[in-house]
């Protein structure tokens, strides 16, 4: 089965960027690559069964197994050492990618307390996204009564694109709901 976003990215998105951007081919549309979700948890390195509970949140979220990360150098104000692990991350790809990025923007972004839309000034030079989130809560598969800790977590698109404008009109087309118009 094709996710929905997929299918409306081929069908409606891509014809849509061609027109707006003047490509000869609509293989030059921009296209989302992957998006890593990254999960930092300092106080991991002291306790490893809240990372633990993490992982099984993430893992829940995107339903894929995350990744543990750790620490590359030791660092002595923050009580770490290297190669303790400090966090944990996943890459989705394809169908995962799409099922999850439908997820975020019909359920989860809505979820947020005061919510206002995402910031479009969080794009770099080369046109991917980074996204902050404050709270794992937000995810519906979440159940809020067995959360030991709440973590924040970046999610972050890496777009192939020419241009932050580009990146900015796919992910506007796919229904992101950026606070504002983007600033140059």
């Amino acid at each position: 089965m094709i996710p929905r976003l997929l299918q409306r990215y081929k069908d409606e998105i891509m014809p849509e960027l061609t027109r707006k951007f003047g490509y000869k081919n609509s293989l030059e549309a921009p296209e989302i690559k992957k998006i890593v979700l990254n999960m930092g948890v300092g106080i991991g390195s002291q306790d490893i069964k809240i990372l633990e509970q993490v992982m099984a949140d993430l893992a829940l979220i995107t339903g894929q197994r995350p990744m543990m990360t750790r620490a590359r150098k030791s660092i002595a104000n923050f009580k770490i050492r290297k190669g303790v692990p400090v966090g944990c991350k996943v890459t989705l790809r394809r169908a995962r990618m799409y099922e999850f990025l439908d997820r975020l923007i019909n359920i989860a972004l809505p979820r947020i307390r005061d919510f206002r839309g995402v910031s479009p000034l969080s794009f770099d030079q080369k046109g991917n996204y980074s996204l902050g989130l404050e709270e794992q809560t937000i995810f519906s598969e979440i159940n809020i009564d067995k959360v030991s800790k709440v973590q924040g977590m970046d999610v972050i698109f890496n777009i192939k694109s020419g241009s932050k404008e580009e990146s900015y009109e796919l992910l506007r087309l796919f229904g992101m709901p950026f606070a504002g118009e983007l600033k140059k």
